[in-house]
């Protein structure tokens, strides 16, 4: 009869029993005597006691025990205040299924060693963690979108014309093909089919040349965007307000053990699900910039991530900034019929300094503002036949939004930095492991 193994975490749950486990050591010590190992799976650890008097044959084996071992186990389970989840594993019985050397990674080493050894960086309870949550976010969005009525719907990665800027573009050698570029993101391949499916959303990677070193930056991350047709300015930033309150809900209701072993303040959170986002212009911004955080920033300039944070550190709910100049923002966003110096487009950013999350905007439907919009950013509208289309039969009001997915864990999960929202990050110093 097959031995039926339960996790460390339903061991736990149905209390003092007989059990089988399997995992990892995650820590060991002892004397002549005992061996105690604290067990690793991926839903807990439990501490682990091996008596010499059970396994005299076998002590030399277990004298040798190696933090990651992995081993199959028997034993007998009781509660124990003294252990670190408060139950411990009388074993009887073991298997050492996999030897380990010894594991290089140990405490207190620095943030370039433990990149350089990502992959076995990724078993730690932090990475464990914050991976869970990864998983629980992704789902959400999924989770929300469905339930809008929203079909997946996907765009290539190889493209041959820029959406967000040519400066922060990945060429590709495509056989003999020049000017081909990994995807920045799905919209100007989506924005065609909106025309099919009215509401679409996909959740890919996306990649962004820049040559940045702040600490929420990569230079391939995951894209969660959007684009309905007949929308309006506020359905677009309604549709973002809803799904962030969604994601945190989910990670409030499935990961609490998670947000606890990451000492995440959770009270932090609560007030996204509660309480409606903070909405203002572009404008008006930085007129709070200049009362409230004594920053004057010139009308027509970008907001830069300083300034981001010093607004965001102002609220206890996401900001969304809106209506922010045409010239610095993309060509395809629609003009304010109010006001031709500013777009319909908005940022929406997290709080406690996280920044920016998602970007969207009304997009521009008219064949010929969009031909003049590309002319004025150096772009040649024969480039963007295809695209331009889209306007020619039967354009009709639309938009849509990109969400950062990286962005959104490391807000979530209170990270200093995006890295350790990613498994493998990418950065402009950064392709490996």
């Amino acid at each position: 009869m097959t031995e039926k193994f339960i996790s460390i975490q339903q061991a736990i749950e149905q209390g003092k029993s007989l059990v089988s486990l399997h995992g990892w050591i995650y820590r060991e010590r002892g004397s002549n005597k005992l061996k105690f190992v604290i067990l690793r799976d991926s839903t807990n650890i439990i501490q682990c006691v091996f008596d010499r008097t059970l396994f005299e044959k076998q002590w030399e084996d277990i004298d040798k025990f190696q933090i990651e071992c992995a081993l199959t186990l028997n034993g007998e389970l009781k509660k124990d205040e003294r252990a670190p989840t408060g139950y411990e594993v009388q074993v009887k019985k073991f298997t050492l299924v996999g030897k380990s050397e010894s594991f290089p990674i140990a405490k207190d080493q620095s943030v370039e060693f433990l990149a350089d050894n990502r992959h076995l960086w990724l078993r730690s309870r932090k990475m464990t963690a914050i991976l869970k949550i990864r998983s629980t976010v992704f789902g959400a969005i999924d989770e929300f979108f469905k339930s809008e009525g929203f079909y997946e719907y996907h765009s290539p990665i190889f493209q041959a014309v820029q959406c967000e800027g040519g400066s922060e573009l990945f060429s590709v050698n495509y056989f003999d093909k020049k000017d081909v570029f990994l995807s920045q993101s799905w919209q100007l391949y989506a924005e065609p089919a909106i025309f099919a499916l009215e509401k679409i959303y996909t959740i890919a990677p996306s990649f962004r040349a820049e040559r940045s070193k702040t600490s929420r930056h990569l230079t391939e991350y995951w894209h969660a965007e959007m684009e309905v047709a007949w929308a309006t300015f506020d359905d677009i930033m309604n549709y973002g307000e809803k799904l962030i309150k969604h994601v945190v809900k989910r990670v409030l209701e499935t990961n609490a053990p998670e947000l606890k072993l990451l000492e995440r303040d959770t009270t932090k959170l609560e007030p996204i699900i509660k309480k409606p986002f903070i909405r203002m212009t572009y404008t008006e911004a930085l007129k709070i910039l200049k009362e409230k955080c004594k920053m004057d920033v010139e009308w027509g300039k970008d907001l830069r991530t300083i300034e981001e944070e010093k607004l965001t550190q102002l609220y206890d709910v996401p900001v969304i900034c809106t209506r922010y100049p045409k010239k610095v923002k993309a060509f395809y966003m629609m003009e304010d019929p109010t006001n031709p110096d500013v777009v319909l487009g908005c940022d929406f950013l997290a709080p406690e300094g996280h920044g920016e999350i998602i970007g969207g905007s009304q997009r521009e439907h008219s064949l010929e503002e969009i031909k003049k919009r590309l002319k004025l950013q150096g772009e040649d509208p024969l480039e963007y036949e295809f695209y331009l289309d889209t306007r020619r039969y039967g354009s009709v009001p639309h938009g849509g939004f990109g969400m950062g997915v990286e962005r959104l864990i490391k807000w979530i999960c209170g990270l200093d930095n995006i890295k350790d929202a990613i498994p493998f990050p990418r950065t402009m110093e950064r392709y490996k492991p």
